[in-house]
């Protein structure tokens, strides 16, 4: 499978306008695209940071939405008053244990990984890292996708509220240290997000 993100670098004062509006708008147009599998979108409220993410069962759908949804990302940057950068990835892992609710977070971590490393880097996320994130506190799920030609990966970690992700945010932080090395990775940058919109309709895939 495969996924679409555009981040959005928003004013503040429209994130709200911008969320009403991927909700309304934009997640009821997506789900008329043949190969759609759901949208979420991220939120940073502090920073006006916002990551719209698209799935797509095939490369097919994703290249076929291409057009289409660019006048969607076009009008949802304009709502939120803000710029947009766009990025695509291979899903390459999705492990969820149980449905996120209100009050969610998502830990995300972007990593620079030597392409010729990468399948390690997914079988070390799977094999290694996912049985370790089952056992943090508030622990909903976790993905990671990648973009082998520019050598990187991000991993998503999502926990039912901020207070349970920091129940456990030593022992996260020393598991993501390990895991980094094991991949032979470098953190590109690091940031935590309100889960906004929930609806990726990724099967498992461990």
């Amino acid at each position: 499978m495969y996924a679409r993100s555009t981040t959005i670098q928003a004013h503040p004062s429209f994130i709200d306008a911008g969320i009403k509006h991927m909700s309304d708008v934009v997640m009821p147009a997506l789900a008329d695209y043949e190969g759609c599998a759901g949208l979420s979108l991220l939120v940073d409220r502090d920073t006006g940071r916002c990551i719209a993410t698209s799935s797509w069962m095939d490369e097919d759908a994703l290249r076929a939405s291409e057009g289409p949804v660019r006048e969607l990302r076009d009008r949802a940057t304009e709502m939120f008053h803000g710029t947009a950068t766009v990025e695509r990835w291979d899903i390459a892992a999705l492990h969820r244990d149980h449905r996120s609710g209100r009050g969610s977070c998502v830990r995300v971590t972007w990593l620079k990984i030597e392409p010729g490393r990468m399948s390690r880097a997914v079988d070390v996320f799977k094999l290694t890292a996912l049985p370790g994130m089952e056992e943090l506190a508030g622990f909903c799920s976790a993905s990671m996708m990648v973009d082998h030609a520019a050598g990187r990966a991000v991993v998503s970690v999502t926990f039912d509220s901020r207070e349970a992700m920091d129940r456990d945010m030593e022992k996260a932080d020393a598991m993501r240290a390990a895991g980094t090395r094991e991949m032979g990775a470098t953190v590109l940058d690091s940031c935590v997000f309100d889960l906004a919109i929930a609806h990726l309709h990724v099967p498992e895939m461990v």
